[in-house]
Formats: C-alpha cells, sequence, structure tokens
C-alpha cells in the first residue's frame, strides 16, 4: 500500500469526520461556482490571468531583476535562496541583526515548505502564527491540511478542547465566537511584543518592485505596522509584470478560494517606514527545475487559492495530511514529483483524473494532464511499486494481442465462479475491502455480440 493510501486509510477511519470534511468542503466548492457565476467575464478573466502567468513564466529572469531594481530603490533590502537551508539562514541572520527573538508570523505557505518555523525555535527564537488556523495546528504541533484553511479538518469541540489546555478558556467551551475572540486576545499580546514580522507574498509586482499580502484577519497588517523588522518571503514565481495586472488575480483568488469577491484585507508593501527596515526574500527552492520541465512549468502558474483541492473527490476524503507535503491535493500531487519523483511517486495516482481540478484552476492549470504525464514519468524511472509494476506488466502482454485477451478473459471468468470467496475477498486485497464484484458472466460481450449480431 502506498504511503498516501495507508494515511489515507487512517484518516476515513472515522466515517464521521470523512463524510463532515468532504461536506465542507464541497460548501467552499459551491460557493466558488456562485462567486464565478456573478461576474460575466469570469472566463475571459481566467484567460488573462493565465495568459500573463505564461508571459511571466517565459520572462521570468528578466522580471525578477526588474521587480529586485525598483525594490531597492524603495530602500528594501532582497535577498535571494537558492533553497530551504539557505532562505533559513538569512531569515536568522536578519533576525541576529536586528537581535529580534520574539516573531510574529502571517500565514506563508513558503515558510512552511522551507520548515522556517522549526529552524527559528531551535535557535531560542520565539515564532508565532498569528492566522487563527495557523496558530490552532501550531498549537497542535502538526502542519496545515490546507494551504487556504489550514485547520478544516478539526472541528469546533476539538479546537475547544485545544483552547482549554493551551489558552486557559472554559472546559467544554466549544462556541466560535467565544473561541475567536479568546484567540484574539491571545494573539494581541504576542503583537505587542514582537520584534520583528514575517509575511507570504502572493503577488510581487515587477513595475513597482512592491509585495501585495491577501488575508481575511488583517494580522499581516498588524505585525507590519507594530514591528520594527518587516520581512517577506516569497517563491521566484509570483511575480507579476505591471501593476494593472493586479486587478486579474485579486478578482480570480478570493473567488476561487472561498467565494469571496474580495479577501477583506489587500496589502501594499512598497518600503519602509522611516526608521524601520524592510527585507523581501525572493526563494528559488527547485522552482528553476520545475520551470525547465516543459510539460510541467505551468504547475508554476498556481496563486495558492485551494480550489483544486475543495473539488478533488480524493481531496476531500482522504484529508491534506495524507499527501505529506506542504501543499496537498491535485496541485501538490504535480509539484511534488519534481522534487522527489521517488518519496511521493504514489501522489499523482492519488487521483480519479476527472479533472475537475483543472477546471476550477483560476489560471487555467492542466493539473490533471500533468497528474497522467507524471504518471507515465514515473513509470519510465521505474518508481512505481513492484506489484504495480508487474501488474502493468502483465496487463500490457494480456492487451497486446486479441485471442490472448480472449482466452484470459475466460480463464478469469472460470477461476472467478469456482474459486472460494476468501481468494478474493482478504486482507491482501484492498480492493475487496469495500466492494463486491458484479455476478460474473458466463461469455464475454464479444462473445455475446458475435452469437447476437444479425
Amino acid at each position: 500500500m502506498s504511503q498516501h493510501a495507508k494515511k489515507a486509510e487512517t484518516f476515513i477511519a472515522n466515517e464521521a469526520r470523512t463524510d463532515w470534511h468532504d461536506a465542507s468542503l464541497w460548501m467552499v466548492r459551491e460557493k466558488r461556482d456562485r462567486a464565478s457565476k456573478s461576474i460575466t467575464e469570469w472566463e475571459a478573466l481566467r484567460q488573462m490571468g493565465s495568459d500573463i502567468k505564461d508571459h511571466v513564466l517565459a520572462n521570468l529572469d528578466t522580471y525578477l531583476v526588474q521587480f529586485e531594481e525598483n525594490a531597492l530603490q524603495n530602500g528594501v533590502q532582497v535577498h535571494w535562496a537558492a533553497d530551504a537551508a539557505e532562505h533559513n539562514a538569512i531569515v536568522q541572520s536578519i533576525l541576529d541583526k536586528h537581535q529580534a527573538r520574539r516573531v510574529v508570523k502571517s500565514k506563508s505557505m513558503l515558510t512552511e515548505e522551507c520548515h522556517l518555523n522549526q529552524h527559528l525555535e531551535k535557535n531560542n527564537i520565539e515564532v508565532i502564527d498569528t492566522d487563527l488556523g495557523e496558530r490552532i495546528i501550531q498549537l497542535l504541533d502538526e502542519p496545515p491540511s490546507h494551504i487556504v484553511m489550514p485547520a478544516i479538518h478539526l472541528k469546533k469541540q476539538e479546537i475547544g478542547d485545544l483552547f482549554h489546555e493551551k489558552l486557559g478558556t472554559e472546559a467544554g467551551a466549544s462556541d466560535p465566537q467565544y473561541l475567536t475572540e479568546a484567540a484574539r486576545q491571545h494573539l494581541r499580546q504576542k503583537f505587542q511584543a514582537c520584534d520583528a514580522a514575517i509575511t507570504g507574498v502572493n503577488f510581487a509586482v515587477a513595475e513597482t518592485g512592491g509585495v501585495v499580502v491577501c488575508t481575511n484577519e488583517g494580522n499581516a497588517d498588524m505585525g507590519v505596522h507594530l514591528a520594527p523588522v518587516q520581512i517577506h518571503c516569497m517563491g521566484i514565481e509570483k511575480i507579476i509584470p505591471r501593476w494593472q495586472d493586479l486587478g486579474v488575480f485579486t478578482r480570480l483568488l478570493a473567488r476561487s478560494a472561498t467565494g469571496q469577491p474580495i479577501t477583506v484585507f489587500t496589502s501594499h508593501y512598497h518600503r519602509p517606514e522611516p526608521g524601520k527596515a524592510m527585507h523581501i526574500i525572493l526563494v528559488d527552492n527547485g522552482r528553476s527545475k520545475q520551470l525547465g520541465r516543459e510539460k510541467f512549468r505551468n504547475s508554476l502558474k498556481c496563486i495558492r487559492c485551494g480550489a483544486c483541492m475543495n473539488t478533488c473527490p480524493i481531496y476531500r476524503r482522504s484529508g491534506g495530511h495524507s499527501y505529506g507535503y506542504t501543499v496537498p491535493g491535485p496541485i501538490g500531487s504535480i509539484l511534488t514529483p519534481g522534487i522527489d519523483l521517488k518519496k511521493y511517486s504514489d501522489l499523482p495516482f492519488a487521483s480519479t483524473l476527472c479533472g475537475s481540478c483543472s477546471d476550477v484552476c483560476p489560471v487555467k492549470i492542466n493539473i490533471h494532464e500533468q497528474l497522467y504525464w507524471w504518471r507515465q514519468e514515473i513509470a519510465k524511472e521505474n518508481a512505481l511499486p513492484a506489484a504495480k509494476r508487474w501488474s502493468m506488466r502483465l496487463a500490457g502482454w494480456t492487451l497486446a494481442k486479441p485471442s490472448r485477451y480472449d482466452r484470459m478473459g475466460k480463464l478469469a471468468r472460470w477461476a472467478l465462479r469456482i474459486l472460494p470467496r476468501f481468494i478474493t475477498y482478504n486482507q491482501m486485497n484492498t480492493w475487496g475491502k469495500g466492494r463486491e464484484l458484479p455476478e460474473i458472466p458466463k461469455q464475454s460481450f464479444k462473445e455475446w455480440y458475435t452469437k447476437n449480431k444479425s
């Protein structure tokens, strides 16, 4: 059994949670549909977003240099990181330079990808995630299960128990308003005491050298305005060319993510306040390699809305933690094989290839096609599990000749009729745990058709 399948089995063991998780995400998908249909130019916006991203990826080096030049002119300090280790080291050096020991961070999938929290904590720096969902999972010491709704897998009763243990709320309290207010008061203290603020970046505008951060809670603004040092961590693919391009993506992002017309806060950072410092870290961490893969570079167009996860029947019923990577779901399944093909070779197979992910993607990434192409690459690299590899060879040999296919079909029908039930339905056969074969026919369709055609 693959790693994804093993972790998914653990998740679906709680049937009530699985059904609730499935329904919750489908509700968000339906909100996305209503929001997208509320504007007649939705498909035109998707095409514009896709075209802009295509243009950026074709000229990424030029736009990165332009962005750096304009950011430097604004008084921003710009850093380049080749990988996660270098990114973490740069953040550490900035904090050490400013003697910052207490950090507040607004949600950033890049810093999750780089395991920044763990790095800083090992160096005796307190780092507090200030997004409510991120703070919940940080208190639980587990990774996010969704890139937009990181604690979507938890129920309010579980969060109430967690807050009672960690924040001293009333035992048994599960009212969302009460719990949110408790988190607000807890986080307000962290904001007031912080020495530095770290944010992710949704979009970086090459024309201006500024970065844009989209949140619904205002936590990025709170941290940046209170802290003497602000650090913005971004993947190099987050660049867009012009200021006017931003309107396309802000209209696409929130509608695709949560069904909102726009996020509550769309914050723009161009230069440090007087007496303060502003840093931007541009991070590669495998993105250049993905850019060089012609069939897979489209995956870098992703704006991290999570729409593909909300619609995916596999993700909805297996949970984000089953994917074993920072970005789960369909988009994660086409990003991860390029990072470590052997480790993540099962993820492109965790899909029905129904194409719903591609249908909802706001920048028209051909996700389901890339999932299929990764399956081919994995087979070429002999990274398939032995059982699947040999079964595929047997299937190929069987399907190579019609006469061979006919004989194997007869043999299979005969065997299934006479063999004891436990041969098919046993602990070794995962397929048979939740399925029943239909009644075995006495003849194949081909035999029936040959006999009955007239």
